[in-house]
């Protein structure tokens, strides 16, 4: 009999969209596969969903938070039902960014200058001299994220409103100029190295990320061997250091301007990354060889409970 999988997907963050995207391609490609598949829409039920469906795999298309988060995990753990991706404490600390940050720091890994500090205090004065870049420390997919440029006079007074939707305390970093740069790891095997330049604009945001067209990826990146090799041994390495499991892709930023800094550093490690048709770990995943199901059946075979 073919394993059952429920697909998790949907949910509650500001990412749910997407998720639902990444949801469907992960879904269909599971079922060409020869998987017997259920699409789950996560809700707050989803404990009673799961005993309901009865899967023998869960796998985890969810982004942000209650998803990516060690939520999710913690109740297919409970439930003893084998899951995609990271476990409890390794999705909860990638997505907390300064935590992430001082682990990945404390195993060699490159990371900006920043500082931890209330959205109000943010909105009052420059919390570092400009550029900079205001972050939720709890948000993923460049969700809610402000870029302070050099010629901005007043700090960021948005996020002093009271509609501010994405949690009080900010994570400002110093901003590094130059080239957008991921790798995604796999097991314990970095992949390759994208370049991302947005079709438009400066900084890939959300829309970047998944409208199609909104960006354009040179896979493989064109920098130096040596900076390349780099970049995927620092995937790894914070891969590692947070106790990733499955599949994740950090997102680097890399200052080779004429008059740059030569600075290379990793923004963050995603424990969820996209799977949408514009997403980069498929692109990444198909420059190593994998097809598409061949990718869904791989993160299906690893999946487990104590991760």
């Amino acid at each position: 009999m073919a394993k059952h999988v429920a697909v998790l997907m949907g949910g509650l963050s500001a990412e749910r969209e997407v998720s639902l995207r990444s949801g469907a391609a992960c879904a269909n490609a599971l079922e060409t596969e020869g998987f017997r598949v259920t699409r789950i829409d996560v809700g707050r039920d989803l404990a009673q969903v799961l005993g309901e469906v009865g899967p023998d795999v869960a796998f985890n298309a969810l982004h942000g938070r209650w998803g990516e988060d060690g939520v999710v995990q913690g109740i297919l753990e409970l439930l003893q039902i084998p899951y995609t991706h990271s476990g409890v404490l390794a999705s909860a600390l990638a997505m907390h960014k300064e935590r992430a940050k001082a682990v990945m720091a404390a195993a060699g890994v490159f990371v900006p200058e920043g500082v931890v500090v209330h959205r109000l205090e943010a909105s009052k004065r420059h919390i570092l001299p400009p550029p900079y870049v205001v972050k939720p420390v709890n948000e993923g997919s460049s969700v809610g994220v402000i870029i302070v440029r050099e010629d901005r006079t007043h700090p960021p007074q948005e996020l002093g409103r009271p509609d501010w939707a994405y949690g009080d305390w900010m994570l400002v970093e110093k901003y590094v100029a130059g080239r957008e740069l991921t790798c995604a790891v796999m097991g314990d095997r970095p992949l390759g190295v994208i370049d991302i330049r947005p079709a438009t604009g400066v900084f890939y945001d959300y829309d970047a990320k998944y409208a199609k067209g909104g960006s354009i990826h040179v896979l493989p990146a064109e920098i130096k061997p040596k900076i390349y090799h780099q970049v995927q041994q620092m995937a790894l390495t914070a891969h590692q250091a947070l106790g990733c499991r499955g599949v994740s892709r950090a997102d680097f930023r890399y200052d080779d301007r004429p008059d740059g800094t030569g600075q290379l550093v990793c923004l963050e490690v995603n424990t969820q990354p996209g799977m949408t048709e514009t997403s980069l770990v498929p692109e990444l995943a198909a420059h190593a060889g994998l097809t598409f199901g061949e990718l869904v059946r791989w993160m299906v075979e690893d999946a487990s409970c104590d991760r």
